[in-house]
């Protein structure tokens, strides 16, 4: 049987050729919420791997093989940076010395804050008897490190990584994502970039939407499981909010919990908030026997969304609605 090349049956049947269709990047993100924003820039061309699934620990996390597979075939990996996933500094230096790599946390864009940035003598003097806490276990910590683990313990100091409770860091970060995606994908740069204002202009919207609900919330003290919310205060003009453990993983103290119960009553905290993936004890701890109200879970990570394009803004109107809820009540 006759072969015919793709040419000469077009030239046959009178037709133009048609040139072969540009390949999309491979891209492969760190957690949902940086998954749903490449999503949104992408569109239907394609969609990013995430590697952190729902409830995992960003800051402690061992890949899979499949998993450390795609990491080295992508051609871009879009993440936060190594201060909230320290082990994929590690997992992919091949990545990072390619140029294959986008850094939202090293944006000149992103907005970056300071743990320190709203803390008040006695949650720093809690802090200090947390470290000393740490510090006694730090031994015990090596010795059950992992490989492609670079501790168990998240540093709460200098930068904090969460930065997308910003949304206007959000909002620069897509302009960002299209960019990385154009140099890889020319064909589609104008659908990068018309998808990007698209989901930069829903953000937007969405913001002016948010700062009019949680009005009521302003100048009222709450309580939260561990210190991740600082974007998204310093954002809405609320509160920074009382934590009680300084990591993800951490537990407290005896001396920090006494801390944490001494500001509560100084401050006259309105409400207290669990956090999805942790247990509520700790708070139902330190909050007994005051008139604190119990809030609705909070989700900074966005762990109990689908993944997908519309999980940055389920996860932003879900902390809002929860923090408005209870903080506007009386």
């Amino acid at each position: 049987m006759t072969r015919y090349s793709p040419l000469l049956l077009a030239a046959a049947l009178g037709t133009t050729a048609l040139p072969a269709r540009a390949e999309v990047p491979g891209v492969v993100t760190d957690i949902p919420v940086v998954g749903s924003l490449v999503q949104q820039v992408m569109g239907e061309l394609g969609a990013p791997e995430v590697l952190l699934a729902a409830g995992g620990d960003p800051h402690d996390y061992q890949l899979r093989p499949s998993q450390a597979r795609s990491l080295q075939e992508a051609e871009l990996l879009v993440w936060v940076g190594p201060e909230l996933t320290p082990w994929l500094e590690h997992s992919a230096p091949g990545l990072q010395q390619g140029g294959r790599s986008l850094t939202l946390l090293d944006l000149p864009a992103t907005h970056r804050r300071s743990y320190a940035d709203g803390q008040d003598h006695d949650h720093a003097h809690a802090e200090a008897h947390e470290h000393e806490h740490e510090h006694e276990h730090e031994h015990e910590h090596e010795d059950h490190a992992g490989a492609g683990h670079d501790d168990h313990g998240h540093d709460h100091s200098g930068t904090d990584p969460h930065a997308w409770l910003d949304p206007a860091n959000a909002q620069a970060w897509l302009q960002a994502i299209a960019a990385a995606l154009a140099e890889r994908d020319p064909d589609h740069a104008a659908t990068y970039a018309a998808n990007a204002e698209k989901a930069a202009a829903a953000i937007a919207a969405l913001d002016g939407e948010l700062k009019a609900s949680l009005a009521p919330a302003q100048g009222k003290p709450f309580v939260v499981f561990h210190d991740a919310y600082g974007y998204f205060t310093d954002h809405y003009g609320l509160q920074p909010a009382i934590a009680v453990s300084l990591g993800d993983a951490s537990t407290p103290s005896a001396a920090r919990l006494k801390a944490i119960r001494d500001e509560i009553a100084e401050q006259g905290a309105v409400c207290a908030f669990p956090e999805a993936n942790h247990d509520p004890k700790l708070l139902a701890a330190v909050t007994e026997g005051s008139p604190v109200r119990q809030g609705a879970v909070l989700d900074p990570g966005g762990s109990s969304s689908a993944p997908g394009a519309a999980l940055y803004g389920e996860l932003l109107r879900g902390m809002a609605t929860a923090l408005s809820d209870c903080l506007g009540q009386g």
